[in-house]
Order: C-alpha cells, then sequence, then structure tokens
C-alpha cells in the first residue's frame, strides 16, 4: 500500500480550523454505502491498459470494509470505468484529446471484454450493485445512475475506495460531498501509480471535501454504531 499520507501543513491548517482530521463522530451503517471505484481487471491486471500495481494491494482492505459494513445494514457499489459507444460520443473531448491509447483504451473498458470486469479477489455479494460509469467521477450528468440509486435506498453517507486515488475516485468523492453526502476517504483502499499523486488526493479530500481516514478506524466507526 501506498507509504503516503496527508500533506503535514494540510493536517496543521485544518487542525487549525475544526480541530483536526476527522469529520464525523459516528455514522449509521443502514444510511452508508461503500462505494468501490473502478476496481477492474483493466486496472488491476499485469500489464493492462491502465495497470496500476498498487491497486492490488488494496483489495484486502477493500474486501474488510464492505463484509463489516453488509451485516451492519449498509450497502456495496462497485463502479466499472466504461467506453462504451455512448460514451465515446459523449465524451469527445476525453476520448480525442486526452486518452493516449485511444483504441486499446475503448476495446478495454467496453462491456464484455476482460477488462471491463470486475477483479476476481473482490469479495462480491449477492446483494451488492454493479454500476456503468461513463465518467470519471458516478455523479456528473451522463455518467451513471448512481445518485438515484443510492437516493431510493435512504443513503446519505460514502465511503470511497478505488483505483485511481486522484482521478474517478477523487471526482467521485468531490461531487458527493457538494452534493450533500457525508464521504469518508480510506487512505489505504484508494490507490494510484506513485505516493505523491496519492498524497496530493489525501491532502485535497482531508482539506474541504472528507473524512479521511484508514480503514481500521473506518472498522471502528462503523462497529460503534
Amino acid at each position: 500500500m501506498h507509504q503516503a499520507g496527508i500533506l503535514d501543513e494540510v493536517r496543521e491548517r485544518v487542525t487549525r480550523r475544526r480541530g483536526g482530521v476527522a469529520v464525523f463522530d459516528r455514522i449509521e451503517p443502514r444510511r452508508t454505502a461503500h462505494i468501490v471505484v473502478d476496481l477492474q481487471n483493466g486496472f488491476m491486471a499485469p500489464g493492462q491498459v491502465l495497470e496500476t500495481p498498487m491497486a492490488r494491494t488494496i483489495v484486502g482492505n477493500v474486501n474488510r470494509i464492505s463484509a463489516v459494513l453488509r451485516p451492519a445494514g449498509g450497502i456495496v457499489v462497485y463502479t466499472q470505468h466504461t467506453a462504451d459507444a455512448e460514451a465515446v460520443r459523449t465524451w469527445s473531448v476525453y476520448f480525442d484529446n486526452f486518452c493516449a491509447d485511444r483504441a486499446r483504451m475503448i476495446e478495454a473498458f467496453t462491456p464484455g471484454n476482460p477488462g471491463h470486469d470486475l477483479w476476481p479477489e473482490l469479495d462480491v455479494a449477492k446483494q451488492d450493485l454493479l454500476v456503468i460509469k461513463r465518467r470519471f467521477g458516478a455523479f456528473v450528468p451522463g455518467s451513471s445512475n448512481l445518485h438515484a440509486l443510492l437516493q431510493e435506498r435512504g443513503i446519505d453517507t460514502l465511503i470511497i475506495s478505488g483505483t485511481l486515488s486522484q482521478v474517478c475516485c477523487e471526482a467521485t468523492a468531490r461531487d458527493a460531498m457538494m452534493m450533500n453526502y457525508k464521504v469518508f476517504f480510506i487512505t489505504d483502499a484508494n490507490a494510484t501509480l506513485t505516493d505523491a499523486e496519492h498524497s496530493g488526493t489525501l491532502s485535497a479530500m482531508a482539506h474541504a471535501f472528507c473524512d479521511v481516514r484508514a480503514t481500521q478506524s473506518m472498522l471502528d466507526l462503523i462497529a460503534a454504531a
């Protein structure tokens, strides 16, 4: 897992402003969803187009959070980064300008191809939800139906894990908080390519968007409820 945390200057700033990095002292598990962002073969498997080796190291913590939240009454949602025809048509700025290996990227993340599938080491339960996601963030218009699914179930609190920390995980967490969800961002259940990028994300999230804490702290909070 990443050997990186919130930047010292950010930790000191938020501590002066609000008394510490932690934001919420309790949760209601029945109103909580664990959002597992894009832990798919295309990001996880060796040699895949967007292989992120560090993401393989967080799977145990991701599974631990889900295993504790489900019996407490919460839900688990897996998002799947998707590059189907609709995504390519409606998000041309990305695919035409930012997508370095466009053809390989589209092929890997088209539903039905192995890269689109969830990583097999995830402990997926039959009651868990799978959500197709056509943008980096799950909540931006045109991306997914995640918000509607959560609102139907009375969810007001999210736990964010997955990859890449500073792209899809951060984009989803930022928008969720601004849509009035309480958001937890898990330091050792998110992953990206370098410690520096991960630290930058944790710092940005702690500054104004999320309660940033480690897996064990999250598990303790669920247990206390």
